[in-house]
């Protein structure tokens, strides 16, 4: 009776140490797992609101038209209206049929409103005049095209040199001013 409660109790601690260690061994699995489930729940996908070779067509209720092209487009995450635009080209067919092209390394485009800033290297070609500037705000709403920093005004007589150059589409009314009452705008005929 003795060897039947010793090989009894044996068993039951055999038992007992296999089931603690099978328990044991287990827990540790699940936590591993349940930190490697933690990290793929905190993991985001990567999205991007780039667009390559963007081109937008509208048409105002004026009539005035305007195709605005870039390499590449991206969309700005906290106004979804406006764009940031690199390698900008654009025409504008106005409703006089007059036309203006517009180039620039980057541009900020508002696709509700149609304005637009450019930004470094601008040329623009407008009527008979060239104009060269390194920041261009351009908007439909308020009829202006508004080009400072170094600008050059040129056409088949005429170069002049000055900070602002201010256009009225509707009008054509063009003003040219310095920032600094002191300094001049410089004008110089070709012919």
């Amino acid at each position: 009776m003795i060897k039947k409660n010793l090989l009894l109790l044996f068993s039951v601690l055999v038992t007992g140490i296999i089931i603690l260690i099978i328990y044991l061994y287990k827990i540790p699995i699940e936590k591993k797992n349940v930190k490697v489930d933690e990290i793929e729940i905190e993991e985001k996908p990567s999205t991007s609101n780039i667009i390559q070779n963007v081109k937008y067509s509208s048409k105002d209720i004026r009539g005035n038209e305007y195709i605005i092209t870039a390499t590449e487009g991206e969309i700005d995450l906290n106004d979804s209206s406006t764009i940031f635009l690199k390698g900008v080209k654009a025409e504008i067919i106005l409703k006089n049929l007059n036309k203006i092209f517009i180039s620039s390394d980057f541009g900020k485009y508002n696709i509700n409103n149609f304005d637009t800033i450019f930004n470094k290297n601008i040329l623009i070609n407008y009527l008979q005049n060239n104009i060269k500037g390194e920041y261009l705000d351009f908007s439909l709403q308020r009829n202006t095209m508004i080009i400072s920093d170094d600008v050059v005004f040129s056409d088949d007589n005429n170069i002049l040199e000055t900070d602002v150059v201010e256009i009225d589409i509707k009008t054509k009314n063009t003003k040219f001013y310095m920032y600094d009452k002191d300094h001049k705008v410089s004008f110089k005929t070709i012919k």
